[in-house]
């Protein structure tokens, strides 16, 4: 494929506990690229990572953990508390995620990529990176009691952080796609690959668009 021209390309969002990783890897077992912002998060925030010199700097030695990495506790309850510090710590992170992912993205060799990203929405700027959006979506029901036993939080906390992100709604009306994700993953395959299958259509249609259309 010309290296100058865009290729088909899917932003996967969701809630917390909908279920985004399940069905980001499946999508890739069928082929497709996936960039997990997630990942890319954690690697600038690991001891030595890109971003530790900047928040060190921002937030000071406390924010760190003896090994060098975020300490994700203490920075998770300042943001919560401080949308001010929310708004510096995005500013380090969203330019470095975004240009990592891209970087990713440029080299990738699967049927097409997909973004893997929670806050695709509430970000503001990763809708005009993308071909379509797609949103994994549960009832609220669903999602608090996963996580409540994925990450041993209380029902408080769940909501807590639920509230933080844009309202299913909100994400819903924001999606070209939806994947219902409420029960056994055999649910899931027939969406997954239905969608796969549109996906590799619509890759296949714009790499034959002329260059100077796209």
């Amino acid at each position: 494929m010309d290296s100058a021209r865009p290729r088909f390309s899917v932003g996967l969002t969701g809630g917390i506990g909908c279920g985004k990783t399940t069905v980001a890897n499946m999508f890739g077992a069928l082929g497709a690229t996936l960039v997990d912002t997630d990942e890319i998060a954690h690697a600038l925030t690991a001891p030595g990572g890109a971003a530790m010199a900047a928040i060190d700097s921002e937030f000071g030695r406390e924010f760190l953990t003896p090994e060098g990495a975020l300490n994700r506790p203490r920075m998770r309850a300042l943001v919560f508390s401080d949308p001010g510090a929310k708004a510096r710590l995005e500013a380090i992170l969203h330019p470095r995620i975004r240009d990592a992912a891209l970087a990713q993205a440029a080299i990738a060799s699967g049927s097409y990529v997909i973004f893997v990203v929670p806050l695709l929405i509430e970000s503001g700027t990763w809708r005009q990176r993308v071909t379509r959006v797609l949103a994994i979506d549960c009832d609220e029901a669903v999602q608090v009691a996963r996580v409540m036993t994925r990450n041993g939080l209380t029902e408080e906390q769940v909501r807590a952080i639920m509230a933080t992100q844009v309202t299913r709604q909100e994400r819903l009306a924001a999606a070209d796609d939806v994947i219902t994700n409420n029960g056994a993953k055999a649910l899931l395959e027939p969406q997954i690959t239905r969608l796969h299958a549109q996906y590799l259509a619509f890759s296949e249609r714009m790499s034959r668009l002329p260059v100077e259309r796209l």
